[in-house]
């Protein structure tokens, strides 16, 4: 088995929970996106075992494109990420009724396919397609299914479409004219193409486009708190668990590896600009009434910081932010989760208008309160392994770096804090909430599980993915 086996799973689960009809697609969904986290994990036995993985296949001869999913400890740790929320994110949806079921269940399977297939792909062009075959799902989720009137969900996703669609061309152009110099599009060649200054500058600038949309850094973020809003809660941890960090990873695999230069000598430009979203993101999410979108700034802040761990250019800023980007797609998924549960049971978003739920539902709110101490990056959850490396690779860069990255501690303890205040202590009255269910409360018990264990023992993670992050290092040392 490689790891072309994982897309045909849930490509073929993309198609079979479609034509399995309503009644039987979240059934569908859930057992096909199980079975590609146990074929991932497969896999990675397989390849700790020093058995090949990858697959190769010549899909174009002219220009020639291959179909290259390559298998390294870096990707197969994205693909694990993707494969083990999303039968998580699944089951979060069970409590919701959805029109045209079979329709969405099959979107999110396909939206998984997407996102594997980016992780995977070594040869440029088919990342670029896997890269934009991910919009579609997102898009069609979030404009059917989101909340608020239609005019407004559809001016917001058709901003997000175009924003995203937009920065994309820009990493084409790259990819077109990186082609042109080498004759591939593979990144083991991409890598040696012997650039000049200026090239690498507007390669470096063409990629940078593209991930700065996605991410978002400021201020390319201006699509992101609504479509968080207006989309289910399904799409907004799709969104903000995994899709996201496509881009992240991607800063990794593509960007600084190509033009190493640009990214030496730019780089306490990109940082200050990645700092400077860690506290306009955690200001903005000071002043939300809205709970999804306080999360959304929330979000905006933590991947701000880990942005800027990886432009450091040190093994503990790229490591730390590999272990940041996995610990952050559990913690979001799970606060989103929280969300969705609270607007089911008392139908608003409004902070405001939520309160008194620990009275009413103590398993909920304690299980709420581990995953804002998470948030938060206390001690022994997952989130300070990583939010730790990526401070001291900024301390290493400039103590600067580190003293105004350090922010998104102080305030996102201040606002979350404040937040589990508003809506789960004091006293709202007559309004009632029911604690959670079992199925409800398994969910809860996933997520905070991995972030406890690996918050404790976070070295089968970090150990796993050293030894290729050390070689990406050497190859921008190298051709740098």
């Amino acid at each position: 088995m490689d790891v072309s086996f994982i897309l045909i799973i849930l490509l073929f689960g993309a198609v079979a929970t479609y034509f399995v009809g309503d009644k039987w697609a979240s059934k569908a969904a859930l057992i096909f996106s199980t079975a590609a986290f146990a074929a991932t994990l497969y896999v990675i036995y397989r390849y700790n075992m020093g058995e090949k993985v990858s697959y190769l296949h010549t899909w174009i001869k002219r220009p020639r494109v291959l179909l290259n999913f390559s298998a390294d400890s870096l990707s197969l740790a994205m693909v694990a990420l993707t494969t083990v929320l999303t039968p998580i994110i699944v089951l979060t949806s069970f409590g919701n009724m959805f029109p045209k079921t079979k329709a969405f269940y099959a979107l999110i399977l396909f939206m998984a396919f997407a996102m594997v297939g980016t992780f995977l792909s070594t040869d440029g062009l088919v990342y670029y397609i896997f890269w934009e075959l991910s919009l579609i799902p997102i898009y069609f989720i979030a404009l059917i299914w989101g909340s608020g009137d239609a005019e407004s969900r559809k001016k917001a996703v058709v901003k997000f479409f175009i924003y995203t669609f937009a920065g994309s061309l820009f990493m084409l152009v790259s990819f077109i004219y990186l082609y042109t110099k080498t004759g591939s599009f593979l990144n083991i060649h991409l890598y040696k193409a012997h650039l000049s200054e200026t090239e690498q500058f507007w390669i470096f600038l063409g990629f940078f486009l593209a991930y700065a949309i996605k991410i978002p850094i400021i201020p390319f973020h201006t699509w992101q708190a609504n479509v968080y809003q207006k989309a289910p809660a399904v799409g907004t941890m799709l969104l903000s668990g995994i899709m996201l960090k496509m881009a992240l990873y991607s800063i990794v695999r593509w960007q600084l590896p190509i033009a190493p230069q640009a990214a030496a000598e730019y780089k306490y430009i990109f940082i200050a600009l990645c700092i400077a979203g860690v506290i306009y993101g955690s200001i903005l999410a000071l002043k939300q009434t809205d709970l999804k979108k306080l999360l959304a700034y929330s979000s905006l802040a933590h991947v701000g910081l880990i942005a800027a761990g990886a432009y450091t250019l040190t093994i503990d800023g790229l490591r730390g932010a590999f272990l940041q980007m996995i610990a952050h797609g559990f913690v979001v998924v799970g606060l989103f989760y929280a969300a969705e549960i609270i607007s089911r049971r008392y139908n608003t978003g409004e902070i405001a208008d939520m309160g008194g739920i620990r009275t009413q539902a103590p398993k909920f709110a304690s299980m709420f309160m581990i995953l804002v101490m998470a948030s938060v990056a206390l001690p022994l959850t997952f989130n300070f392994i990583g939010e730790f490396e990526v401070l001291y690779s900024l301390a290493q860069t400039n103590i600067w770096f580190a003293v105004f990255g350090g922010t998104t501690i102080i305030l996102g303890a201040f606002y979350m804090l404040r937040m589990f205040q508003q809506v789960m202590l004091g006293d709202k009255g007559t309004k009632v909430f029911a604690d959670i269910t079992f199925g409800e409360g398994f969910v809860f018990a996933l997520i905070i599980g991995v972030l406890l264990f690996f918050g404790i023992y976070p070295s089968p993670i970090a150990d796993f993915i050293t030894p290729d992050l050390q070689k990406v290092l050497l190859q921008i040392n190298q051709i740098n």
